[in-house]
């Protein structure tokens, strides 16, 4: 156990804390070298660290994450452990899209049409270069303890070749395939957007009650129905027993007769108006499949740029928005509206990134096929043999059944078990610029694909990039080196722990399970710790126009990034949302001080501290063998991932306990000839031990006190394990 050596004299020990040092403690950290693995010795323990976008500055969600890792980094670090903790940054190919194309037509007027590909590109790449270099300015802020000689970037020369080679394997086993489904089309920025990336928004709108032959039917949006010839009803309905499947019907439409054709279906809900329906199969998900599993025609009533074509009559040409009344109003003259609830409450899909409204479109993109069986050549799998033909959901669904992936908290398992059943085909492709640009080419009704271009001429490269999440997915294999074999990759991997917050489950842990487990054969992690949103005081979601934000690095500025990094995790259980103040944070930042103080006391009453064994007091004794307990219940809370009540144990023991009462019980005796070196003794033992506990939570105010009196780092010191009497050293 390392012992104090007095390098401060007790005089100069500096009466409070200077929080504006912190920079200095984070080099003396870096210029150690211990935050790199190789030069560590140990079991291996890896966590990647969830790369931020590179799209502006982080916020408290990122506080959160970056404390709670740099807690198990640390903790595992002191514990002997060959730590890696490897940063990076995100693309994130749509998100920089909309922000650079907004910044364009803000500043410029311009579209990156008017730019160009080539132009356009360089513009988002120096955004993201500059927003990258802010953002690792405040990780290091936080005190993240991670490896920068490794980091990496989703669309540096590394990742690229990952994903390539990622996209070539799939495709040449035809996992990867291009055909024309519907997808979420944003009209906006004129790209496709994921079923995890559309954003659900509530709203009051009219619903009108149509007449359709002998039917009602009822539509919010009037606007598509134009090519609607099916009308479906459930096959259970009595309401409807007199029609049958297959029937045609003629009946009175917007723009004339049309003949209506009954379908039959049980995906109809005969509880819901009045149970019956028409469907526009090319503009909404549940009407595709309908006319799928009964092979309908389908027709295109809205183009991509949210204009109706010229199958809407006199209506062609009118964005869809201006197009609604005017349709209303002819129904209405034709007799055809039956009624209006003007108070309607219905939810409409919007692009998460881009804010644009989505409109449901049949495009031809590229899929990922998460059904299709495929011959899996691994043993790492339990209850999959090598050979064995599965498909992607199986694998997904298979790890975290067996136990192989631990999702906390346990509940987020049924969520995660939900979405995998009820998944389909990936769409992988995005009208973007930024981002990986599919490697495929065509010329003359052939397709390509390789790692390069083919060298013939006349090939023409698809100009679509790869949804973000493709590259992201590879994350845990392509930061070690994939493809190719490194030390790392079969040092490193799989890797620990999966943090980050409960949001983006299917955004990212899911896609991180589906590519690990088919490229490398195994699993990307053990543990997935699941973390909540920050809210404020009031429990609400803080935004911009609420003024209910709370910048980290502001925060930082004023009490210190301990105080933060507690106020962050006391009363934060996994899976939480957790709602954080400022009078919190300030809380934190006296706790800060009171460490401080109480160090600084028992240091001033160590000068005579004798180097030889001291023999202690029954009561200190005990006062020591409480201590060890103390140190004993934190650490199964830390193995347990359990980071809430080990930071509020932590608290309650050095203030209430230590500080309060232990101090203040030992400051007569210090001034007893007979109890001096015992007090002594028990009071440099407890005070060494708890900025050992202390240390994963807040590194600063720690370090910053053992450097007074040691030589080696703090970060460095070993984690109390049964803290016994030893002999001291001057």
């Amino acid at each position: 156990m390392s012992v104090f050596l007095f390098f401060t004299p007790m005089d100069e020990i500096p009466k409070t804390y200077d929080q504006k040092k912190e920079s200095d403690i984070y080099k003396l950290w870096e210029l150690s070298g211990f935050f790199n693995p190789d030069n560590l010795k140990g079991e291996p323990f890896t966590i990647m660290m969830p790369p931020p976008n590179v799209t502006g500055i982080l916020h408290v969600g990122h506080a959160l994450f970056l404390t709670l890792q740099d807690i198990m980094i640390r903790f595992e670090r002191m514990r002997g452990r060959k730590t890696l903790w490897l940063p990076g940054t995100d693309h994130a190919s749509i998100a920089t899209n909309a922000k650079v194309e907004s910044i364009l037509y803000k500043e410029e007027g311009k579209t990156r049409h008017d730019l160009g590909r080539e132009e356009f590109e360089k513009r988002a790449t120096q955004f993201a270069q500059n927003s990258h270099d802010t953002i690792v300015h405040q990780i290091r802020k936080l005190g993240a303890s991670s490896d920068w000689s490794r980091e990496a970037y989703t669309l540096d020369d590394q990742r690229n070749l990952a994903v390539r080679t990622a996209f070539k394997k799939m495709f040449d086993q035809g996992l990867v395939y291009r055909g024309a489904r519907i997808v979420n089309w944003d009209p906006r920025m004129q790209t496709t957007v994921s079923d995890d990336e559309v954003e659900w928004k509530e709203e009051t709108a009219p619903f009108y009650y149509l007449k359709y032959g002998p039917f009602i039917i009822g539509t919010a949006r009037p606007e598509t129905k134009f090519g609607d010839k099916y009308v479906v009803m459930h096959p259970g309905d009595d309401r409807y027993e007199q029609y049958q499947h297959g029937q045609q019907l003629e009946v009175e439409w917007i723009n004339g007769k049309v003949t209506a054709t009954v379908i039959k279906d049980e995906a109809v809900d005969p509880a819901f108006g009045t149970g019956v329906m028409t469907i526009t199969p090319m503009h909404d998900a549940a009407d595709f499949e309908i006319a799928q599993r009964h092979n309908l025609s389908m027709e295109q009533i809205i183009d991509f740029n949210g204009k109706l074509l010229p199958v809407a009559g006199e209506f062609a040409g009118l964005h869809i928005s201006k197009a609604r009344p005017k349709i209303i109003e002819k129904l209405q003259k034709k007799g055809l509206l039956e009624k209006v609830d003007e108070k309607y409450l219905h939810r409409i899909a919007t692009n998460s990134r881009g804010n644009g409204i989505i409109e449901p479109q049949v495009k031809e993109q590229w899929w990922l096929a998460v059904n299709k069986p495929f011959q899996f050549n691994s043993d790492k799998i339990k209850g999959i043999k090598k050979g064995e033909q599965v498909t992607l959901k199986q694998l997904m669904r298979q790890v975290v059944e067996n136990g192989q992936i631990k999702i906390i908290p346990d509940h987020f398992s049924k969520i995660y078990f939900h979405w995998i059943n009820n998944l389909h085909d990936w769409c992988i492709s995005r009208q973007l610029w930024f981002g990986h640009q599919i490697p495929v080419w065509y010329k003359d009704g052939q397709i390509y694909s390789d790692m390069e271009p083919p060298k013939e001429k006349g090939w023409v490269q698809d100009p679509d990039t790869l949804d973000t999440w493709f590259s992201s997915g590879l994350w845990t294999f392509s930061t070690l080196g994939w493809p190719n074999d490194t030390p790392d990759l079969k040092t490193f991997h799989p890797t620990n722990v999966l943090e980050t917050g409960y949001d983006i489950l299917f955004f990212w842990v899911a896609r991180m399970i589906l590519m690990t487990t088919y490229f490398m054969g195994e699993i990307p992690f053990h543990t997935v710790y699941l973390h909540g949103l920050i809210r404020d005081k009031d429990r609400q979601k803080m935004t911009k126009s609420k003024g209910n934000v709370i910048d980290p690095l502001g925060i930082i500025e004023t009490y210190g990034t301990d105080a933060l990094r507690m106020a962050l995790v006391v009363g934060n259980l996994p899976g939480n949302d957790l709602p954080l103040s400022e009078d919190k944070i300030r809380g934190y930042r006296n706790f800060s001080n009171k460490v401080w103080n109480a160090a600084r006391f028992v240091m001033q009453n160590l000068y005579d501290l004798p180097a030889s064994e001291v023999k202690l007091t029954d009561g200190d004794q005990k006062l020591i063998d409480e201590m060890n307990q103390t140190a004993e219940e934190i650490t199964k809370l830390l193995e347990a991932y359990d980071f809430a009540h080990a930071a509020e144990m932590l608290y309650h023991y050095f203030w209430h306990t230590f500080a309060d009462k232990i101090i203040e019980a030992a400051k007569p005796r210090l001034n007893d000839p007979d109890l001096r070196a015992s007090s002594q003794k028990m009071l440099s033992l407890i005070l060494e031990t708890t900025l050992k506990l202390l240390h994963p939570f807040m590194p600063f105010v720690t370090e910053a006190i053992w450097q007074l009196k040691h030589r080696e780092l703090l970060m460095m010191a070993p984690w109390p394990m049964n803290v016994k009497n030893q002999k001291s050293a001057k």
